[in-house]
């Protein structure tokens, strides 16, 4: 256990607490294609499990999975990241996808992915969200939760902006403060900005141990472990359409 430390803020909070969903942070949109150059078609990285091995643009299988996500709300926008959980399924935190009008989704490369439908869990900060167009690569799920001490690698998108991977480690494990009835959630290190909330925090064999969703006042990251999300995930009943702004 550690020590008590501050405890994580929810979405939108400011002040002392810091939130994981990043609002209003958009990148830069490129700049036109000169109509003198021809691009060239590079082939589209297949879904994979797992691994190390690089796509033809130099991405990792870790970097290649992440998916930048964009909530597109009645009179707000936030930001938030998420990752593949199969070639049609993303997995990011239920504040990240709730009170939409519109969920945009880029993956590693820039490319722009169709949602279809998201879903939201009663107990932990999970979603689930199925997509029309195929993600680049799906991570393996670790079998068990992280050991004190253990690596942990954190990768998405904060404040909406470039694909980031950030170290650290597994500190211990607190009674969620934000979700009481969920039991123990990981503490970590790795630092995370809003704008990172539904990271996928992987171990040092690329396996995914735990999803962010928020961070205290001392920069302390906080996973939804592994072990929570595979039980959501084998439970038929575990999530439902997530709210909507209308």
């Amino acid at each position: 256990m550690v020590p008590d430390r501050p405890a994580p803020a929810a979405l939108g909070t400011l002040a002392l607490l810091v939130g994981l969903a990043g609002c209003a942070y958009l990148p830069a949109p490129p700049p036109p294609v000169p109509t003198s150059v021809v691009p060239s078609a590079a082939p589209a990285p297949s879904a994979t499990a797992g691994g190390t091995q690089l796509s033809p643009d130099g991405f990792d299988a870790a970097q290649r999975m992440a998916v930048r996500i964009r909530n597109i709300g009645c009179g707000a926008l936030s930001t938030g990241s998420g990752f593949a959980l199969d070639e049609h399924t993303l997995v990011t935190n239920r504040h990240v996808v709730a009170d939409s009008a519109e969920l945009q989704l880029s993956t590693y490369d820039g490319r722009d992915v169709g949602a279809e439908a998201a879903s939201t869990a009663g107990l932990a900060d999970l979603a689930v969200v199925r997509t029309v167009d195929a993600l680049p690569a799906a991570p393996v799920l670790a079998d068990a939760d992280p050991q004190v001490g253990d690596a942990v690698t954190v990768v998405g998108y904060p404040l909406g902006r470039r694909l980031t991977v950030t170290d650290g480690s597994v500190v211990g494990a607190v009674t969620d403060p934000l979700h009481a009835n969920l039991g123990e959630v990981l503490v970590t290190d790795a630092p995370v900005e809003p704008g990172s909330s539904g990271s996928a925090a992987l171990d040092a064999q690329g396996r995914v141990i735990g999803v962010v969703y928020a961070k205290n006042a001392d920069g302390m990251s906080f996973l939804v472990p592994v072990s929570t999300l595979r039980a959501m995930l084998d439970d038929d009943t575990a999530f439902a359409p997530a709210p909507t702004c209308d």
